[in-house]
C-alpha cells in the first residue's frame, strides 16, 4: 500500500469531517463551522492518501493561532513555544497499518524547526489505552492532567522535546532557508476567527 502525505484540500473538508465524526470516542466531534476554523487557520492541516482515497488526516497549531480549545491553551499557560497536535484521525480499516507512525514523523518534521517541543492530549479511559502507548513509544512524557470543562473527560497532556530545535534557532533564528519542504502552508484569505474546540 502506497501513502502520501500533502496538505488538504477545500473539496475534502465534508470527508474529512465525516472521518472525524466516525472515529470513536477517542476523538471530538467536529461541525463544518469548526472544520472551516481549522481549514483557515491550522498551521499543519495535512491527509494521508492512498489509492486516491483519504486514509486519515492530522491538524496541528503553533502557539500563538488564535484557538480557544481548553487543552491547547492548558499548554499556552504552562509553555512559552510548542506546535500542538489539535487530532490525528486514521480511517476505519486502516488502523494499524502504519499511518499514525507517518504523520508522527512528517509533523515532527514541520514542528522541530519552528518550536522546541510538540505537545497532544490524549483522553484517559484506562492505564492501557492504546493511544496512550502509540505516544509513550514515539517519546511523549505526561506533564499533567486536564479536566474538560463541563464534561467528564479527563485528557493525559504529553509533551515531547524536540531535540533539533536547539540547533536550527542558533543558527538560523525565524529566517528558515527559502527551500519546499520547510514552506508553511498557505491558508486561504479569511477575515475574523472562531473560537473552537475544547
Amino acid at each position: 500500500m502506497s501513502i502520501s502525505i500533502r496538505d488538504v484540500q477545500a473539496h475534502e473538508l465534508d470527508a474529512i469531517l465525516a472521518m472525524n465524526n466516525a472515529a470513536g470516542s477517542g476523538i471530538l466531534p467536529m461541525n463544518q463551522g469548526q472544520i472551516q476554523y481549522f481549514w483557515q487557520h491550522a498551521d499543519y492541516f495535512r491527509v494521508a492518501e492512498s489509492d486516491d482515497c483519504l486514509v486519515g488526516f492530522l491538524i496541528a497549531m503553533t502557539r500563538d493561532a488564535d484557538y480557544e480549545s481548553s487543552n491547547f491553551r492548558w499548554f499556552k499557560d504552562h509553555y512559552e513555544a510548542f506546535v500542538y497536535v489539535d487530532r490525528i484521525v486514521i480511517a476505519k480499516g486502516q488502523r494499524s497499518a502504519g499511518i499514525g507512525r507517518l504523520f508522527y514523523a512528517d509533523v515532527q518534521s514541520f514542528a522541530e524547526v519552528r518550536a522546541p517541543a510538540l505537545v497532544a492530549e490524549v483522553f484517559i479511559e484506562d492505564s492501557t489505552h492504546p493511544a496512550l502507548l502509540f505516544h509513550g513509544s514515539f517519546g511523549f512524557h505526561e506533564v499533567g492532567q486536564h479536566q474538560l470543562p463541563d464534561s467528564p473527560l479527563r485528557a493525559a497532556m504529553l509533551y515531547k522535546d524536540l531535540c533539533s530545535f536547539p540547533f536550527v534557532q542558533s543558527s538560523y533564528g525565524a529566517q528558515l532557508p527559502q527551500v519546499n519542504w520547510l514552506k508553511s502552508r498557505q491558508k486561504p484569505q479569511t477575515g475574523g476567527h472562531l473560537a473552537t474546540g475544547t
